[in-house]
């Protein structure tokens, strides 16, 4: 139930002092009933009821009705999809914890470790479910680096069996380290828990039991004693303090004693939470991903436990293997006869029924069957978490302007389009996107499964965080992408007074990339980022509602002009922009590919939505509908299983990768190039 936030006459002067507190300088007796409507939605879809917009709240099917109402109110056609507006799918929204996760370990006769959830070892979430067994096999730190003349894998078949695999790298501790580590959050490709879960499952284990590296445990332990060294210095000098104030000076010797009191208590508290031990904290369930990277069991199990096993099997610590690793960085992997596992893994993978908003404008004439799409997202972060640039943060993340503004725009444009007494010679669909926060989801499942043909949908217009128009500077994206566009968009602005920066790229982190790969021209409106971006401050009251309705008056005229080409405009494939899976990799090393991402795949393997043109991926002869299913030796069940197997690639090198095409298994050798942007 929610409650639609209308202006009635009375509330009238209240957005009238709105405005003008929004937009310093703006007249608010010059507020019209466009703005006065943006800002109507606005407030609504971006109240804190909503919360946040999130996919999988309650709030995310409150804006869709709201859009869908409005929709309705402008006498918009609401029958588009199966009789209804609304296109439903579901999407992936996280993992619980599900009630059976056993692990029992089994040595000689005699010798079996039933292990306690939580205590010995936990279930990480981005592995699979079910049963597993198999001998256990140390496999160092389960890199495969060819390139660093590294192998754990080397000469072990690990093929049904169940791999102990340490966290992080070798030799750690050399100021020279081949794998050379930053401070504890800058861990190299080769040590992440993705790539190593990647090797072994390409190995064929049955599953994977990661364990604290001892290198790292020194280290915290190490600083553990040295911060609470520091906390005993501060006492010493609070107890100085304390006996040079003078007594005859009440308030001076009532602070001293206070500041002693409180050093001494964050002195007892840090000593309370020092152990003569190394640290050594289990992974929590939903660490580092709640998505499954790889359909193999994976669980963390303490450093006592692999402890066990291996002085069982070896005579052995792993701090032992450790060192010798470390001493001639030479891998130390071994089976270990004797040993074997057996457990269980329970994940609930949490499904959220999403959906997109569509309302269609019917045109009149010979060109009435071609469509122009007009589309903004309407979802948002919800209350923060991977999304929200604010760690740790459960606020409701409003979205004002990513992105209730584009979506109050569409509505707007939506409204005014229909209004018009003679109807346009084609056919206009409003779509409101769904799911673009976690990658162009609503979108890509349009252009996957389109309402109206593809092939007869002319252009795209979109609309994403078009709600700071700030000393009237707006960003076009998608000139490029077709011959019409410059000319038309440089005509209609010419009297709107705005500071034009017109880019080329059809390619880009929002919904209309979804439809330029799929050879749609397109054109993109932004008005550019700021500091409450992905951060529970983007509210309403930061809206610069005239700025909006500016931009919705160019977005109408340019889709009545386009509406009402005689033909319709060519489609280019703007070279160089086609790097959205490179944006993983900026900055680093990571060979340059060339592939685009289509995110409505629902099969296993790394859907191609595109190839940059000129890019690798294009020379090679992939293409727009090719599904990798391995990169080099790398088995390729999603993007991420793509970027790990890309990473151990360099520019210069030629990769060989194997693609299903349709029902044909095709392999291509793609020649990797410098990484681009980085």
């Amino acid at each position: 139930m929610y409650m639609k936030l209308r202006l009635t006459i009375g509330l009238f002067s209240g957005v009238l002092l709105a405005l003008s507190i929004l937009a310093p300088g703006y007249s608010a007796d010059a507020v019209s009933e466009s703005q006065s409507r943006l800002l109507t939605d606005i407030k609504y879809l971006a109240s804190d009821d909503l919360e946040g917009r999130g996919v999988g709240l309650k709030g995310l099917d409150s804006a869709a009705d709201y859009i869908r109402d409005e929709f309705g109110k402008c006498g918009l056609k609401l029958d588009a999809v199966q009789g209804g507006p609304f296109q439903n799918f579901t999407m992936n929204t996280g993992s619980v914890l599900g009630p059976v996760n056993t692990l029992v370990i089994n040595g000689p006769v005699g010798k079996t470790l039933a292990l306690t959830l939580n205590t010995d070892f936990t279930t990480q979430s981005f592995g699979g479910a079910g049963a597993f067994t198999g001998d256990l096999v140390f496999c160092g730190y389960g890199i495969e680096a060819a390139d660093k003349n590294y192998d754990d894998f080397a000469g072990i078949d690990l093929k049904g069996k169940v791999a102990i695999i340490m966290r992080r790298v070798p030799q750690q501790g050399l100021p020279n380290a081949v794998f050379p580590i930053s401070g504890r959050g800058n861990v190299p490709s080769h040590g992440e828990l993705r790539s190593k879960l990647d090797r072994a499952f390409a190995k064929g284990a049955s599953g994977v039991l990661f364990v604290n590296d001892p290198y790292s445990g020194r280290q915290d332990l190490e600083k553990a004693r040295k911060a609470v060294a520091e906390l005993a210095e501060k006492v010493a000098v609070a107890a100085v303090e304390f006996e040079a104030a003078d007594p005859t000076n009440a308030e001076k010797l009532a602070a001293a004693r206070k500041k002693l009191t409180e050093e001494v208590a964050n002195y007892k508290a840090g000593k309370g939470h020092l152990s003569d031990t190394e640290p050594d904290n289990l992974m929590k369930f939903g660490y580092f991903s709640d998505e499954m990277v790889r359909n193999i069991p994976a669980m963390h199990i303490t450093r006592a436990v692999c402890d066990q096993i291996l002085k069982g099997a070896l005579n052995k610590t792993l701090a032992d293997l450790e060192a010798e690793i470390d001493k001639e960085f030479k891998p130390q992997s071994v089976v270990l006869a004797g040993w074997n596992a057996q457990g269980t893994v329970s994940i609930e993978r949490k499904v959220a029924p999403v959906k997109n908003v569509i309302a269609v404008l019917e045109g009149a004439g010979p060109h009435a069957d071609e469509t122009v799409v007009i589309g903004a997202h309407y979802d948002h972060v919800g209350r923060g978490g991977k999304g929200s640039f604010v760690p740790n943060s459960n606020e409701v993340h409003n979205g004002a302007d990513d992105n209730a503004s584009g979506a109050v725009s569409l509505l707007e444009v939506a409204r005014r389009l229909s209004a018009r007494k003679e109807k346009l010679p084609r056919r206009i669909v409003f779509i409101a996107f769904t799911g673009e926060e976690m990658g162009l989801i609503g979108s890509a499942r349009y252009t996957q499964e389109p309402v109206f043909p593809l092939e007869k949908t002319i252009a795209m217009l979109n609309m994403d965080m078009v709600g700071r128009l700030r000393d009237d500077k707006l960003t076009i994206f998608g000139v490029g992408t077709s011959p019409v566009w410059e000319g038309m968009i440089n005509r209609l602005a010419k009297d709107d007074h705005f500071e034009l920066s017109l880019k080329p790229e059809g390619m880009g982190p929002s919904d209309h990339q979804s439809f330029f790969m799929k050879q749609v021209p397109v054109l993109h409106f932004f008005t550019g980022t700021h500091g409450d971006y992905h951060r529970p401050s983007d509210d309403w009251d930061k809206i610069n509602i005239p700025g909006a309705e500016r931009i919705v008056n160019l977005v109408e005229k340019i889709a009545v002009d386009v509406a009402t080409l005689p033909e319709r405009p060519e489609y280019i494939a703007v070279k160089g922009t086609a790097q959205i899976e490179e944006r993983r990799g900026e900055g680093s090393s990571r060979p340059y590919f060339g592939s685009v991402p289509d995110f409505g795949g629902n099969k296993p393997g790394y859907l191609l939505g595109g190839v940059a043109p000129g890019g690798p991926a294009e020379k090679a002869g992939l293409k727009a509908g090719d599904r990798i299913i391995q990169l080099g030796k790398s088995q390729v069940e999603n993007l991420a299983d793509f970027d790990t197997a890309l990473r151990a690639f360099s520019a210069g090198q030629t990769v060989e990768v194997v693609v299903m095409r349709g029902d044909e298994r095709v392999t291509v050798k793609v020649l990797l190039e410098k990484p681009r942007g980085g």
